[in-house]
């Protein structure tokens, strides 16, 4: 080939853009890469950032307790008994209705025992023939002795008379306590009420046949003590050390929530219940003027320490572990710590918090039950 000026020009023209084509393409490959780098790491923090758990969190509300523990008690008649009777007949008339204020010894009902009286009757008269008998072997036995003294009758003869008249002796006690025994069962005609109180059921009515006891025969009245009352009520595990006998309280009914009735502590259980963790407590209530009913649902309202303070949270917050009760909750680095609570008053969707959280804790609601301390999560952007 001709080496001329035109040639080497030529040459160089192909040798620049060869040296264009190729810094163009390093140039491209660099950005490629670059902009691969640029994605990975992005999708990489991407992944990174949907593997750490969102959360949802809250705050506890502050809650004054104030002076008293307001809980549901269960209100029962002091002394509540149903009536029977002790013997067997008819009902021939009836003196107490519902309603009724009876006084201890008070007749409530009188029953017709046929059946008993010709028993009593029969028993008189066995009675009466066991005692003649028992005379005449005295006297027989008596008289024996004294001619087994002249010799005129065998020692045999004598202790015949003498066994005789013990058992004609004992044959008359036998009749005696028969006919008392009957004599008491004719007393049971008269239906008695046992204590003061009023009759809150009637069961019976004139004519009816009567059975006797309580395993076959129908309960003739309900008889209830109504001037003092006992109220049940189930204090939960965190308060139970405040209880105490004793201690003065006061009841609230739906009727008249405004009107405090006063009552006094008087026993407990002694013992948590493992079923519900609350202590079953006792309370009595003065009732003179019969406001109070029996099985009626009232407010107990029991005294605490003044400046308990308490805090509200809600009840889907709470975690249950073997080791207690916990709230999770997330600290300053978002990572998840659990704390160990004591539960007070349950409120259905809101519980009370007697420890354990604080107005600056951040709690989680809804946490999963897998959760640990330490797990990083995410508070949820329109979150605190």
């Amino acid at each position: 080939m001709t080496d001329t000026p035109n040639a080497r020009a030529a040459v160089r023209r192909l040798k620049r853009v060869a040296i264009y084509v190729l810094a163009a393409a390093i140039i491209i490959a660099g950005w490629g890469i670059f902009t691969r780098v640029q994605t990975r790491a992005a999708l990489k923090q991407d992944a990174e950032q949907s593997s750490v758990p969102v959360v949802i969190v809250t705050t506890a509300k502050h809650s004054d307790v104030g002076d008293e523990l307001v809980l549901p008690g269960d209100v029962q008649a002091f002394v509540d008994a149903p009536i029977y009777a002790r013997t067997s007949g008819y009902l021939k008339r009836w003196y107490a209705d519902i309603g009724k204020h009876v006084k201890a010894g008070e007749l409530l009902a009188e029953i017709e025992t046929p059946e008993v009286d010709a028993q009593y009757r029969q028993a008189r008269a066995d009675l009466a023939t066991a005692d003649a008998n028992n005379r005449l072997s005295q006297t027989t036995s008596q008289r024996f002795q004294e001619l087994r003294k002249t010799g005129l009758v065998a020692q045999q003869d004598v202790d015949n008379a003498v066994g005789d008249a013990e058992a004609k002796k004992a044959q008359s006690e036998s009749a005696r306590q028969n006919m008392q025994r009957l004599e008491q069962m004719q007393g049971f005609n008269r239906i008695s009420a046992p204590f003061d109180g009023v009759v809150t059921a009637r069961k019976i009515d004139v004519g009816a046949l009567v059975t006797e006891g309580s395993a076959t025969g129908q309960e003739l009245f309900h008889l209830s003590a109504t001037s003092r009352l006992r109220v049940y009520v189930q204090v939960p595990q965190a308060y139970a050390s405040w209880i105490t006998p004793g201690m003065a309280a006061s009841l609230t009914t739906v009727e008249r929530p405004e009107q405090r009735h006063p009552a006094k502590v008087v026993s407990t259980s002694q013992s948590i219940d493992a079923t519900t963790r609350t202590l079953l407590t006792e309370l009595d209530a003065d009732n003179p003027n019969g406001e109070l009913l029996p099985g009626a649902y009232s407010m107990v309202h029991l005294p605490l320490p003044s400046g308990l303070k308490t805090w509200r949270v809600p009840s889907n917050a709470l975690l249950f572990r073997g080791d207690g009760l916990h709230v999770a909750t997330v600290d300053a680095d978002n990572n998840v710590q659990l704390n160990t609570v004591t539960i007070g008053r349950d409120y259905g969707a809101i519980v009370e918090i007697l420890s354990g959280v604080d107005a600056q804790d951040r709690i989680i609601l809804n946490p999963p039950d897998s959760i640990l301390p330490g797990t990083p999560v995410r508070v949820r952007a329109d979150q605190p």
